[in-house]
């Protein structure tokens, strides 16, 4: 579950992220404290919206004629959000709300538009629930809205409560703010992904079961059960959309240099417990080359023998290649797939395609090209 810092440090980060976050946790553990704290340490406006009191209306927009025409006229906290144009919306309760309150709120968690108003980008969402079991006529959530966020497990430590009622509960920790992550790291995480997700494709989509049972007292949504930590339909499970984000906040942990802990909670929390379990666990042992090295030195670098190593080395390096977008670094990464070409043409192949559909400007055909000619035709990359 990991401590109260570790889970802030995440919270922290996936905000930055711009990744919708759920904090589970008990009743009256101090979920929405932690929020509102973290709110006040970035100076950032919050608006508290709580499921349980609110109506589809009050998401979808209520309709207004107007000049003869039906308006959706978003609700106070949706206009006061706008206005500022930053801040967070936390989104409280989320499992007492029922079904058709879920339903309306995906649109505002996945494109942030409430009525006829987009909330700006830097608004941020972060959610709170209690186990169905724990809440008051609790819901599970739908596999569509727990798809859309990164779920993060709310620790109860006693001895943390003691010294935060006798001295004082410590802000939320800001590390996730303190460098953004680049385009390099960005793109780097995303071939990191691609790499697994070529090696292990089952896990690409995995959408939840039906008939799990609900939580104890709860209600049914027909979506399986997922108690707390079960990575059932109430927790994150792996889709094309769950992967992206992982791949967002692996890039936004690299730059904080967060400790493997945090990356291991908001994986998990992102993509569910057994698909994190194993991306994890080959993440450790795939000791990557850093790409902007091997496009600084392309002449020393050695294809690894493992396929899944040398296709996520070559990913990360074209990856990196095409974000800079610069003629040196495009022409140092034909260096590297034709090197790769003489021991894996196949992984070489589909690098190759890639680097070719993004020509910088000015660039000429580089002299590699002439060792690549055989895989380059055979990709269809070349007349003849």
């Amino acid at each position: 579950m990991g401590d109260s810092r570790t889970v802030l440090e995440a919270l922290a980060i996936a905000v930055s992220a711009g990744v919708p976050t759920l904090l589970w946790g008990s009743p009256g553990t101090g979920k929405t404290s932690a929020v509102v704290a973290l709110a006040a340490s970035l100076n950032w406006p919050i608006e508290v919206v709580i499921g349980s009191i609110r109506e589809p209306g009050d998401f979808a927009g209520l309709p207004v004629i107007s000049d003869g025409a039906v308006r959706l006229t978003p609700p106070a906290w949706a206009q006061r959000l706008a206005a500022a144009g930053h801040g967070l919306l936390f989104l409280d309760e989320l499992t007492t709300a029922p079904p058709a309150v879920q339903a309306a709120m995906l649109r505002v968690v996945l494109e942030r538009v409430v009525g006829d108003v987009r909330l700006p980008d830097k608004v941020q969402v972060v959610a709170a629930a209690n186990p169905p079991d724990e809440a008051a006529d609790g819901w599970d959530l739908a596999p569509p809205l727990a798809n859309r966020l990164v779920h993060l497990n709310w620790p109860v430590d006693g001895r943390h409560i003691a010294r935060g009622l006798a001295v004082g509960f410590p802000a939320p920790s800001l590390t996730g703010f303190a460098q953004p992550p680049s385009r390099e790291q960005v793109m780097e995480a995303r071939a990191t992904v691609a790499a697994f997700l070529e090696l292990r494709p089952t896990l690409a989509l995995q959408v939840p079961s039906n008939g799990g049972a609900p939580g104890a007292g709860g209600h049914e949504l027909g979506t399986g059960g997922g108690g707390l930590g079960t990575g059932g339909g109430g927790q994150g499970w792996p889709s094309p959309r769950s992967w992206e984000a992982a791949a967002k906040l692996m890039a936004a942990c690299k730059a904080a240099g967060a400790p493997d802990d945090v990356l291991a909670m908001l994986v998990t929390g992102t993509v569910g417990e057994g698909a994190a379990l194993e991306f994890l666990s080959w993440l450790e042992h795939l000791d990557l080359p850093d790409p902007a090295a091997v496009l600084a030195n392309p002449d020393a670098f050695e294809l690894p023998r493992r396929g899944d190593r040398a296709f996520a080395v070559l990913t990360s390096v074209v990856a990196v290649a095409v974000s800079a977008g610069d003629v040196e670094r495009w022409d140092a990464a034909w260096r590297v797939i034709a090197k790769a070409a003489r021991t894996a043409p196949d992984v070489a192949t589909l690098a190759a395609r890639t680097l070719a559909a993004h020509r910088p400007p000015g660039a000429r055909i580089p002299d590699a090209l002439l060792e690549l000619t055989p895989i380059l035709r055979a990709a269809g990359l070349l007349d003849g």
